[in-house]
């Protein structure tokens, strides 16, 4: 639809133009470069806000254009090719234009590794990228499945793991950093990632770095990094949305089946890009209506944002702006079933309590670069998280911080960058919960990247960071990191990296003094700070043969860290109940292998990926630094992902399978006849009969009625397989949803 009213318009003022006998007319056809085959769709950029698209003979017709002008060609599956032509007054010239096929993956740019832009297949760590296209295809509006659905990570109950790295932590704290155009998304009271409040509806992708990255951004980066980079507006307006409905099934044990009436969710989504003039416009929103397949786990969520970026007219190279977040919740979590037998998907009434939750974040930022030479970007971020609990005012929070950074990048030579920062966070914390607080957090960085030869990179890196909560500090800390990129040949690529990490308790793990249930949480001032280092080796290869594209990669990975703080159970002056203490010295070592491959063949487009991950998660001795036969708890040694997906004519099928082995070990109170039966009845029973781990299959079928609007219908967990995700949280069951989606 839009590409014919493109070539009606392109036509007519073509003829007008003809009949004045003014100005030049730039055509062309665009081919494959390998079999030839004329290109229809193919975006031919020539001016700001001017676009046309080829016919399906491949062949396009610009009128009206003399001088000289830039026109760039751009397919899904080509390199982008760019080529500069003069047309005369009262001329026509012809282009014969030659695409070709680009190992796509190999090729996608990301900006998290080292704060610029580079591409995949150059960076000394592992990356995971997750396109838009991803949860649209899956019908995602939870950025937790979003990332539950990567190889090699695992969010449990809020929790986000990368390669073992984290366990459960009672949702406080994260070892992984949150982010979301480069500026954390992490509470400031508890520590924990807004996963509900995270901008799905305007993604471009989401970059997850798989290992410590503390030397670029700081405390809570110990185990990794999850980047939610937002869309840009393009010369064309872009406007999508999507309209779901869906139904829960019941539950392969039927004792536990609690509802009368069906448990259904539904939710919508909006999104908007457009330029105006030399500003970049972006809005986007959801809504979600979720009655819970859980009794007492209802919840009601919206979103909004905005994105405003303007390019300045009078200096070159200078943008400037503001983001806007936010959100609110009503709902309630799952935190303790009734009971294993009947009522495991019922929560015990007096730890089921309702929150209030709003969101804010506002953004602003300026940037001043000059391509190829020099970046400066100045950026904030005020945020503030408030929790209201009607039914407990005792655990009531508000939390407020301003983070600002300031980040210069500089091609030294052509052979060295340099990347530079400082950056502060200041927070204010008023709680019922953890008392009221005040936090700052200090840190300088720096990173040289040096190309000693053609097709050598090596990165090197150190950040200075310290923290101080009530006035008392911490100690200053150091970080290094340090890693390298061979490109071997022409689609393979070797790597090795290495760097340290550090954490600081957040005040919840301090501080946090509540009961909630049979569950009396107990504050640690005392508790100290985490710390490690990991490493790695890796090979990501290309994957090039005649219409077939797409990479594989394999690594080898070793993680170790001391003073991990876990929550403890026992009896502290007289009370028993669970604190925040440092428990555990850990190593965590395995490998990890990914494969995505995509073809087209005719009318057929198809597409698999896959990957495997094998940890061997330990702790051991602070003295020997030697196993002590303990396994870490919460983690699971395998797990994997298969995916395949089918596009012909208007029709597109997909399957995906997921495997976790069983949890290696848990906190020892749950087992415990008396502890156990306390807190989780009958749990300790049904650990021993379901600890077994689990295989889930998700199917989804689609349809496009036309090039805006597609309807597509999901159904998850096929099997009905019952799993656990943490004791007590039985994770859901089959589900079936149908979504109207479309694009402008």
């Amino acid at each position: 639809m839009i590409r014919s009213a493109l070539t009606i318009i392109g036509f007519f003022l073509f003829m007008g133009m003809a009949a004045e006998d003014l100005t030049g007319i730039l055509k062309g056809k665009v081919t494959d470069r390998t079999t030839g085959e004329p290109l229809s769709g193919v975006y031919v950029i020539y001016g700001k806000n001017l676009v046309i698209t080829t016919y399906d003979d491949g062949t396009f017709v610009i009128p009206d254009v003399s001088g000289k002008i830039t026109v760039t060609f751009q397919l899904v599956g080509y390199r982008t090719f760019s080529v500069e032509v003069t047309v005369g007054e009262n001329e026509t010239v012809e282009l014969d234009i030659a695409l070709e096929t680009s190992v796509r993956e190999i090729d996608q740019v990301v900006v998290s590794a080292s704060r610029t832009e580079q591409r995949i297949a150059e960076l000394s760590v592992s990356m995971d990228i997750i396109k838009a296209s991803f949860l649209k295809d899956n019908h995602i509006t939870d950025a937790q499945e979003l990332i539950n659905k990567t190889p090699g990570i695992e969010v449990m109950d809020g929790q986000a793991s990368v390669r073992g790295g984290s366990g459960f932590s009672y949702g406080a704290g994260s070892r992984v950093l949150a982010l979301i155009d480069g500026l954390p998304m992490v509470a400031a009271d508890a520590g924990n990632i807004k996963w509900q409040f995270l901008p799905l509806e305007n993604l471009s992708q989401v970059e997850i770095i798989k290992g410590a990255s503390s030397v670029l951004y700081g405390s809570s980066a110990l185990n990794g990094v999850i980047n939610f980079r937002t869309a840009d507006a393009a010369n064309i307006p872009q406007t999508s949305f999507h309209i779901e409905y869906g139904i829960f099934g019941n539950p392969s044990d039927s004792k536990w089946k609690w509802w009368d009436t069906p448990r259904m969710w539904g939710n919508a989504s909006f999104s908007h890009l457009q330029k105006k003039g030399r500003t970049d416009i972006g809005i986007s929103a959801n809504i979600l209506l979720d009655n819970g397949y859980r009794k007492l786990n209802e919840e009601n969520l919206g979103r909004l944002a905005l994105k405003l970026k303007h390019f300045s007219k009078k200096t070159e190279g200078l943008t400037f702006g503001v983001n806007i977040t936010s959100g609110t919740t009503v709902k309630r979590d799952f935190v303790l079933w009734e009971n294993a037998e009947t009522g495991a998907l019922k929560q015990q009434e007096n730890s089921a309590i309702q929150l209030h939750g709003s969101f804010y974040a506002i953004d602003p930022f300026i940037s001043f670069k000059k391509i190829n030479r020099w970046k400066h970007d100045l950026r904030m971020r005020f945020q503030t998280s408030l929790n209201r609990f009607p039914e407990s005012e005792k655990t009531n929070s508000d939390a407020y911080s301003l983070f600002t950074e300031y980040q210069m990048w500089y091609r030294l030579t052509d052979f060295l960058d340099l990347t530079a920062g400082l950056c502060e966070n200041y927070s204010i914390i008023n709680s019922n919960m953890y008392d009221d607080h005040r936090q700052i957090n200090l840190a300088g960085y720096s990173q040289l990247e040096i190309r000693p030869a053609k097709k050598l990179k090596a990165v090197a890196g150190l950040r200075i960071e310290n923290n101080s909560l009530d006035g008392k500090n911490d100690k200053v800390v150091p970080v290094l990191r340090a890693g390298i990129n061979w490109q071997a040949a022409r689609y393979t690529y070797l790597r090795a990296s290495f760097g340290q990490g550090y954490r600081f308790p957040s005040i919840a793990e301090k501080h946090a003094s509540t009961t909630l249930g049979s569950v009396m949480i107990i504050p640690n001032p005392e508790v100290l700070p985490e710390s490690g280092w990991s490493a790695e080796a890796g090979i990501k290869q290309g994957i090039s043969t005649g219409k077939i594209s797409g990479q594989a990669d394999m690594s080898v990975f070793l993680s170790q860290n001391k003073n991990m703080i876990e929550y403890f159970l026992a009896v502290y002056e007289g009370s028993t109940g669970f604190k925040a203490t440092n428990i555990e010295n850990s190593r965590v070592y395995g490998v990890e292998a990914e494969i995505m491959i995509s073809g087209s063949f005719g009318n057929l487009n198809s597409s698999v990926t896959g990957g495997y991950t094998y940890i061997h998660p330990v702790e051991i001795s602070p003295v020997t630094n030697s196993s002590t036969g303990d396994f870490l708890k919460y983690r699971r040694k395998h797990s994997g992902k298969l995916s395949a997906k089918l596009e012909w004519k208007q029709f597109e099928y997909e399957v995906a399978f997921y495997a976790k082995s069983k949890i290696l070990r848990i906190d020892s109170f749950f087992l415990n006849e008396e502890t156990g039966e306390v807190i989780l009845p009958g749990f300790p029973d049904y650990w021993k009969n379901n600890n077994k781990g689990y295989f889930l299959t998700d199917v989804r079928a689609g349809y496009k009625i036309n090039r805006k609007l597609t309807i597509s219908a999901a159904v998850k967990n096929l099997t009905n397989t019952e799993y656990l995700g943490r004791p007590g949280d039985i994770q859901p069951h089959r589900s079936f949803s149908i979504r109207l989606s479309g694009n402008f």
